[in-house]
């Protein structure tokens, strides 16, 4: 399956799940508590967003300034951005994945497989793979 055939379920399946969600919460705990539930997670979702946004870009300029890539914050960024913006999202399956983005251990792993099996093999140009039965080590001298 393609990724844009993936994404097109996505974009088609979570607003149904959402109107679902709201229904069945909206049933139980009433329409006025429910509203109010759901805005209380976008002010909840807007302050962590700005409050890890900035420390991620403090953590950024530090590893700047040290002299070293800031690789982790680099992912980190658009993972809160995501999180952020899910949080904004009226719902409670995209307010579950936004405070998913937002936890940081979460967002470490994420950032760390994204590094080490996404950018890393397109940084060298070959899969990441463990040596096989075929491989021979050595040194090459050339005697002219």
């Amino acid at each position: 399956m393609k990724i844009s055939q993936i994404i097109f379920l996505v974009v088609l399946i979570v607003p149904f799940v959402e109107i679902y969600l709201l229904l069945q919460v909206g049933g139980i705990i009433g329409a006025i508590p429910t509203i109010i539930l759901v805005i209380l997670t976008a002010i909840i979702g807007a302050g962590l967003l700005r409050k890890q946004g900035f420390e991620t870009f403090q953590r950024c300029q530090k590893n700047l300034a040290q002299g070293q890539i800031p690789a982790y914050e680099m992912i980190e960024g658009p993972i809160i951005l995501i999180g952020g913006l899910l949080l904004l999202t009226p719902g409670f399956l995209t307010d579950i994945l936004g405070f998913a983005c937002l936890i940081p251990s979460l967002r470490r792993k994420i950032a760390q497989y994204v590094l080490e099996n996404h950018l890393l093999q397109a940084v060298s140009g070959f899969p990441k793979t463990s040596k096989s039965e075929n491989t021979l080590e050595g040194e090459f001298h050339r005697d002219d």
